[in-house]
């Protein structure tokens, strides 16, 4: 059995190097004019765990249509990349990489499995998980943030790094090119980014994806601030926020935002911050932009990929893209 190793060299200092980033982005956040939080800090074991409830909804297409595309190109993935490593950005329960692990093990090149996530507990589970289901893969979990991390991931090329979910949707514009371009750094030539995007379509179906019938999507988005009172000390109710999510057809994404219900004053100690809110105003917690074909292309050549496969669901409503760093 080849075992799990989560990153020890490196959880205990990881864990400090993610509060300070936390503490980072609460101070500039909720210090702007338009008070806003990234959304990777959703994510911990809680939050994880809300979020694999979302996927079930029947509101929230993307997973199914993501998972159908896995499904079907599994293994004219596993053919193309010849990967020996798989790669895994923001890895969560890594439910549906296991459609493209079971492709590449049958294709037999697979050696090596490197989910990454900022949550190390939500990670501890998922790696342990995989390794017991597939005992004879190296599985290498490394606890961290994808914006900040990816030069420490390891693996024996070809790697085939995979990037679900439509989370590449989540970044503004400019640091989605970024991202896009320091994913690309951390690769040789001819190794693999499998990306999931989530495409433009009518208004209504998006907003019910980010606002559905059962309030799982907003007691997820409220779990942010549940995150701040752990890992922070902030003195902030949840229950004071209203959950709201709107399509810009402008920027073409949702938004996701947190509504102060009145007049508040939040003090976060472990970011020595102190934070005013009137009513009726709003957090960004969340962007999700949508793409067409079109940009997902021009956004990858841009980084330094070439496209080589784009597929979608039988419906139209995902793109994956397969593209090869040149």
């Amino acid at each position: 059995m080849a075992g799990v190793r989560i990153d020890a060299s490196g959880e205990a200092v990881d864990e400090v190097a993610i509060d300070e980033q936390l503490r980072r982005d609460v101070r500039e956040g909720l210090s702007a004019q338009r008070k806003s939080l990234p959304s990777k800090w959703f994510y911990d074991a809680r939050g994880s765990e809300l979020f694999e409830r979302i996927t079930a909804l029947p509101e929230y297409y993307p997973t199914r249509a993501e998972r159908e595309i896995l499904v079907r190109e599994a293994h004219a993935i596993a053919a193309t990349t010849g990967a020996r490593t798989l790669v895994e950005l923001g890895a969560g329960s890594s439910e549906k990489t296991r459609v493209l692990l079971d492709g590449l093990v049958r294709h037999g090149t697979v050696r090596q499995f490197v989910p990454q996530d900022v949550s190390g507990s939500a990670l501890t589970a998922a790696a342990e998980a995989i390794s017991t289901d597939y005992p004879d893969l190296d599985v290498r979990g490394v606890v961290g943030d994808f914006t900040e991390n990816l030069a420490e991931l390891p693996g024996t090329s070809p790697r085939l790094v995979v990037f679900l979910g439509g989370t590449i949707g989540n970044f503004l514009p400019a640091d989605r090119v970024r991202f896009l371009r320091s994913v690309r750094g951390v690769l040789e030539p001819g190794e693999w980014l499998l990306l999931g995007t989530d495409l433009v379509k009518d208004p209504a179906t998006l907003v019910r994806a980010y606002d559905d019938a059962e309030g799982v999507t907003a007691e997820f988005n409220r779990n942010v601030l549940a995150v701040l009172a752990t890992r922070l000390d902030a003195d902030v109710d949840p229950a004071d926020f209203d959950h709201v999510a709107v399509w810009d057809a402008e920027q073409e994404w949702i938004e996701m935002r947190l509504r102060a219900r009145r007049d508040l004053v939040v003090r976060i100690p472990g970011a020595d911050l102190e934070v005013r809110f009137a009513r009726g105003e709003d957090v960004r917690t969340e962007i999700s932009a949508k793409f067409r074909p079109e940009r997902v292309r021009t956004e990858l050549a841009e980084a330094g990929f070439a496209l080589e496969h784009w597929w979608t669901d039988e419906a139209g409503r995902f793109g994956l893209s397969l593209a090869q760093a040149t």
